[in-house]
């Protein structure tokens, strides 16, 4: 087996997110009523929060962004860290070809569509969890524990009134408040220190 490396880091690269965002707005906005994407209202706020959500993130190797539903927000971090690998993993399969179609479109290499349970993926396969509206923040702690490998890290987007304490075994790296249009967002890093 391989052996993982958490400390791993990458840049930044801005040139293919945009490229990235903009396949990614175009079939948004061709595909959202006709497979119930993102509810009513304009889609800005979803990509200015994936922006914030994914910002200084510097992501490298195995990731899984869990309840992916319209690539909110693995597509930004597979487009942002092409470092990293991405499994979109979402069990709707009205959901999961729409990712696959975005990934081919936005021809992110990086970025694997995965049509199953969060609960069917490998235990210790990624250095890093990330998701948005996926389930309460302490149950996407737990399934991260059991996905991540020592030393991993776990991204938890949160309202603005949000706050969150380290429960056993986890470790706040970074809180970072970020702008929306709908107002803002919180962003916990944590990293998984205890295997248990």
């Amino acid at each position: 087996m391989t052996q993982l490396n958490p400390g791993l880091r990458a840049p930044f690269d801005s040139e293919r997110f945009e490229r990235s965002q903009q396949a990614h707005r175009r079939l948004l906005d061709k595909w959202r009523k006709a497979m119930d994407l993102i509810g009513p209202g304009p889609a800005e706020h979803h990509f200015q929060d994936c922006a914030g959500a994914i910002a200084g993130l510097d992501a490298a190797g195995p990731w899984a962004d869990l309840g992916s539903g319209a690539g909110f927000p693995g597509i930004a971090l597979a487009g942002a860290y092409p470092k990293a690998t991405i499994d979109l993993v979402e069990s709707r399969r009205k959901r999961s070809m729409f990712l696959e179609k975005v990934v081919y479109e936005a021809k992110l290499e990086n970025a694997s569509v995965c049509n199953v349970r969060s609960e069917t993926l490998a235990s210790g396969a990624y250095v890093g969890v990330i998701s948005r509206a996926y389930k309460p923040p302490r149950k996407v702690l737990t399934d991260a524990a059991r996905l991540l490998v020592p030393g991993g890290r776990v991204v938890l987007l949160l309202g603005s009134q949000a706050a969150i304490e380290a429960p056993l075994g986890w470790r706040i790296l970074d809180e970072h408040r970020y702008p929306v249009a709908d107002g803002q967002r919180l962003r916990v890093v944590l990293e998984w220190e205890v295997d248990t």
